[in-house]
């Protein structure tokens, strides 16, 4: 049996029922959409806006992926993210490291590529002693001092209150921009100042999780999957951390 997908098959349902209408001279045929839903499409936009932010906040676990502009920088993400930490990858300028936060420990892990590319404040000759730090760091967790500047930087990508409460929010007059779909499920879509201010795409189905934040001023595209979904956070054995001896490069 083929199976007609839902927004092929509402386009169908409305043509059918217009030619319908128009052949008997009939009025008001028209396919529901907010019909199935949870309802939260039938919603002032604001409304819509505080239901999703406080779905996000009580979920357990979510998994943020793409792109996000900061600082003139863009930051490719790939992170799961729970209460009590998180785990995943940044890429940033063509590095790419891993962050694993467990409690208020915070582990990163890089390529020796990354390494020989950080700002250490050393004079150039110490670049042997640079390049001999480097296949040290090489593959390894290293733990962040939590006095660190680099501890802030970097624990803010693994902190999903932070995270959420930064990128959840649309700049300007809220409106709504129809029904869409991400990835199979309906969604409603909200709007900061028609799109200037940012887009946010909200389910349709079950919980009213946020799914798609395109952010404004073409700050980035965030996808928000895997709500809800468990997954363990543990910390790297010994043998896989090394120290850096001091405070890490400011790059």
């Amino acid at each position: 049996m083929t199976v007609i997908p839902r927004t092929r098959r509402a386009a169908l349902v409305s043509a059918v029922c217009t030619l319908v209408v128009s052949g008997l001279g009939l009025t008001g045929c028209s396919e529901d959409p907010n019909e199935g839903t949870n309802g939260v499409g039938k919603l002032e936009p604001a409304k819509i806006q505080s239901t999703t932010r406080a779905a996000a906040t009580a979920a357990d676990t979510v998994r943020l992926s793409g792109a996000v502009v900061s600082n003139g920088k863009t930051y490719k993400l790939d992170m799961r993210l729970k209460e009590d930490g998180g785990t995943g990858s940044v890429t940033s300028e063509g590095s790419t490291f891993r962050l694993l936060k467990v409690g208020e420990h915070l582990f990163l892990k890089a390529d020796k590529d990354f390494w020989d590319h950080q700002d250490s404040g050393k004079d150039s000759g110490d670049e042997d002693s640079e390049a001999a730090a480097a296949d040290k760091l090489d593959g390894m967790y290293v733990k962040v001092p939590t006095g660190d500047p680099a501890y802030k930087r970097f624990s803010g990508f693994t902190d999903k209150d932070v995270l959420l409460n930064s990128l959840l929010t649309l700049h300007g007059t809220l409106s709504t921009e129809g029904h869409h779909e991400q990835s199979g499920t309906r969604t409603i879509r909200i709007t900061g100042d028609k799109g200037s201010g940012g887009t946010l795409d909200v389910s349709l189905e079950g919980t009213p999780y946020p799914l798609r934040l395109v952010r404004a001023g073409d700050a980035g595209t965030i996808l928000l999957t895997d709500w809800g979904k468990t997954f363990t956070l543990e910390e790297p054995d010994e043998k896989s951390v090394v120290d850096y001896g001091k405070q890490l490069p400011t790059s």
